[in-house]
């Protein structure tokens, strides 16, 4: 007779198999997606009777804007308007995790700068019941160079300023992830302007200086006498060569504020590019959730199957629902349904067939 003891064990040890295969069986792509979730380096700041009380005021509304700002990176502006309908969710349902950069307070105030995490699934479910189109696949890193040009003597705090307003930037986790690299010294001045310009041929400069085809120059230059800032992107994305021109206007009473909203703005413009060329990726139209029966003879045969079935392009949202020593239960979900992904299973040598109406999973 086995002990409760012993079967507890068991069972445990048979839950973190599970486990290392399904984190063995998802795909990289997968993973990396979850990555744009994270809204972080997001200020927030309140004022209240207390500490306590200033400090919940904060979370509560830093929560709902940081969802906001999720939104907004995932959708595209021409959906804009169709985020509105989702004001009334409250956002700490679908908060993952909370985490502290950095934060002060007295006793009335609270002001820090937290890392937002959102549950990935739960909100793409959220989109999809809503029909708003989203796309949540990173874009291939790219390297972004920050340049003041300001005359013959440029400032070295304005140069520094326009350097760290994009480090405040939440750049790992944008839609276009972004390396800040400096201007190096090998690259001269002719060619960051040209390239600014609208001459593609300075590329080759910048790609040979950087080994990347996808470097972008941030080129802010200040006109005090029309008190504005113009600021050039040009370069190559993961969507091709662009050169892109903005004026932002000075407030004497704030003048950083206008790199600020630069910096933000280019961010958003990298970020729009590359959902005009995926947009939809993620909307639930031709993608169907499915449960399906899946059938072993071990574990080890468990382990085969699921690192297939996770490594079959389309697979997504791939979750073990029930597990015994020969049979689970999975949900996933894969674009066309099941008889499309039939097919695709077929060549990783598994077979999945209807029966009386269910869907069962095996080896060929």
């Amino acid at each position: 007779m086995i002990s409760t003891k012993t079967a507890r064990s068991g069972a445990a040890a048979l839950w973190m198999a599970v486990g290392v295969a399904l984190a063995a069986a998802l795909p990289t792509g997968a993973l990396a997606a979850d990555e744009v979730f994270t809204v972080a380096n997001y200020p927030v700041e309140a004022r209240a009777d207390n500490a306590v009380a200033a400090k919940d005021k904060a979370l509560a509304d830093g929560q709902q804007a940081a969802f906001r700002s999720l939104l907004k990176r995932l959708v595209s502006v021409t959906a804009y308007a169709r985020i509105k309908r989702l004001d009334g969710i409250k956002a700490a349902n679908l908060v993952e995790g909370v985490s502290v950069r950095s934060e002060r307070n007295s006793s009335t105030d609270y002001i820090a700068s937290l890392d937002f995490s959102f549950q990935a699934k739960a909100v793409r479910d959220l989109l999809r019941r809503e029909g708003i189109p989203y796309t949540d696949e990173q874009a291939p890193a790219l390297i972004v160079i920050p340049v003041w040009r300001a005359g013959a003597s440029p400032s070295a705090s304005d140069e520094a300023a326009w350097t760290n307003v994009w480090k405040s930037l939440d750049l790992g986790h944008a839609l276009t992830p972004v390396k800040l690299q400096p201007l190096k010294k090998d690259i001269k001045a002719e060619s960051v302007n040209a390239l600014a310009g609208g001459d593609g041929s300075a590329m080759r400069a910048l790609v040979a200086a950087y080994g990347s085809e996808l470097v972008v120059v941030a080129v802010a230059e200040p006109d005090p006498a029309a008190k504005r800032l113009n600021v050039t992107l040009a370069g190559r994305d993961a969507v091709g060569a662009f050169t892109l021109k903005r004026t932002y206007r000075v407030d004497q009473a704030d003048p950083g504020y206008a790199k600020e909203l630069a910096a933000v703005v280019s961010l958003g413009v990298l970020e729009g590019r590359w959902k005009a060329i995926k947009s939809g990726a993620g909307t639930a139209a031709g993608s169907a959730d499915l449960q399906i029966a899946v059938e072993f003879r071990g574990m080890s045969e468990w382990q085969d199957i699921s690192r297939k079935l996770g490594s079959t392009p389309g697979v997504a949202e791939l979750d073990v629902a029930g597990l015994s020593a020969r049979g689970a239960r999975v949900t996933l979900r894969y674009p066309g349904g099941a008889e499309a992904l039939a097919d695709g299973l077929a060549q990783q040598g598994l077979i999945l067939r209807n029966v009386g109406g269910n869907w069962v999973l095996s080896l060929q």
